[in-house]
């Protein structure tokens, strides 16, 4: 089914459904990141700890490959025209500025310690995919973009299946004691072998792999995980390629066809995602750490099924009632994001003159009454998240809409 490379949107400016799965996104990226206890909190509420998916492990791609969406909504009036004049590229690279140096601050947050700074994270990550898609979907066609996911995919499950990766005192503490160290001091069981005397054999284990070792090796700072960080380096690639699956997304939506065969072709790429994506995964592994190009196809499948979905409720059939609380979220999407990161360091901080944080008083007084250890967690969860949204509807109602 081709894509059209230039063609006027025959809907509205703004897709509620879009703005609805945003929101909803943000919303779950706040309930994953603020339990009450960290020791406390049911399984799908957790990222996979290697291997595998979890609904917590969709929350960061959904919203990349929203991202890629987005682009395509709000620039396709640029790449209509004969050239792209220079105020559209500064306002690109001022955009990833902005969003970099927003991530920066958060984990600065709220000590402010420069020399345990973590380049890496989820807003600098954001930046970069949005720079790289934004400058691909205004210079090429769709099946220049197709082209370059492709190579991004099948280069990094090569690079991950066929490079040995070098040695350093990481890589041969794990080859001595098959183990490396994560983050908070905790021990990570590893299976690796020597290819050489100067290098491992290619793998997927934590820490050991050749993306931990780029990670290692070029990113300065701190890292998440001590030995590798998921936001890394090399793991942006294939986070580009989640990223044009949401610009080929955006393409299909904005196409002019009628509305049901573009969401029908959402419903379809999507199941094409997804069972390539498992088929992918018999030869990498998906995994959310090294960003695998199997959890690339699988988690932009789920999010293409998400969004097919609401668009047929609400752009199609009209059923928008369920989109209050997401169009409230989606209207400050980032905004929401960075306040829940520095409240929540703010609670979690003890009270002056009290033993405990505010944090810490809720969970001892669910327990109190009885309640389980993880339900009063997930309920701290939600009433923070609820909080948020508090905050960014009072924004929403006075019409006040921060973009970066």
């Amino acid at each position: 089914m081709p894509i059209p490379d230039s063609a006027p949107h025959s809907g509205r400016s703004r897709l509620i459904s879009l703005d609805a799965l945003r929101g909803y996104t943000i919303a779950g990226m706040i309930v994953v990141n603020s339990p009450g206890s960290w020791s406390d909190v049911f399984a799908p509420l957790r990222h996979a700890s290697w291997h595998g998916l979890t609904p917590t492990d969709l929350v960061f791609p959904f919203f990349v490959f929203i991202v890629g969406v987005s682009i395509v909504l709000s620039m396709q009036k640029y790449r209509n025209a004969d050239r792209v004049e220079p105020r559209v590229w500064r306002r690109i690279f001022v955009r990833v500025g902005k969003i970099f140096l927003v991530g920066i601050f958060l984990n600065l947050w709220w000590r402010f310690d420069v020399d345990s700074l973590r380049w890496a994270g989820v807003l600098q990550r954001i930046a970069l995919v949005y720079g790289a898609c934004a400058c691909l979907f205004l210079l090429s066609t769709w099946r220049m973009q197709v082209g370059v996911m492709i190579t991004l995919l099948l280069g990094y499950t090569t690079l991950l299946l066929c490079v040995p990766v070098p040695m350093d005192s990481i890589n041969q503490q794990a080859l001595e004691s098959g183990t490396v160290e994560r983050s908070h001091g905790l021990m990570e069981a590893v299976e690796v072998e020597a290819f050489n005397s100067q290098s491992l054999r290619p793998n997927f284990e934590p820490g050991t792999n050749l993306s931990a070792w780029v990670d290692r090796t070029l990113l300065p700072g701190r890292l998440y995980e001590n030995t590798w960080d998921p936001e890394g380096l090399l793991s942006t690639l294939p986070a580009v390629g989640t990223g044009l699956l949401g610009v080929l997304a955006g393409m299909i939506l904005v196409a002019p066809w009628a509305s049901f065969r573009r969401i029908h072709a959402l419903f379809l790429f999507g199941v094409a995602c997804l069972v390539l994506g498992i088929a992918w995964s018999w030869v990498e592994p998906i995994n959310k750490n090294l960003w695998s190009s199997s959890f690339v196809l699988v988690t932009a499948g789920c999010s293409l099924l998400c969004l097919a979905s609401c668009a047929l409720l609400a752009d199609e059939w009209g059923y928008t009632r369920w989109t209050f609380v997401g169009k409230v979220f989606g209207s400050n999407a980032i905004t929401a994001y960075a306040l829940s990161g520095m409240l929540v360091v703010l609670i979690r901080t003890p009270i002056p003159g009290a033993e405990m944080s505010l944090q810490q008083g809720f969970m001892q007084l669910g327990l109190n009454f009885g309640i389980a250890a993880k339900m009063v967690s997930l309920s701290w969860a939600l009433l923070y998240a609820a909080f948020i949204f508090a905050i960014v509807y009072v924004f929403y109602r006075m019409r006040i809409f921060i973009r970066l």
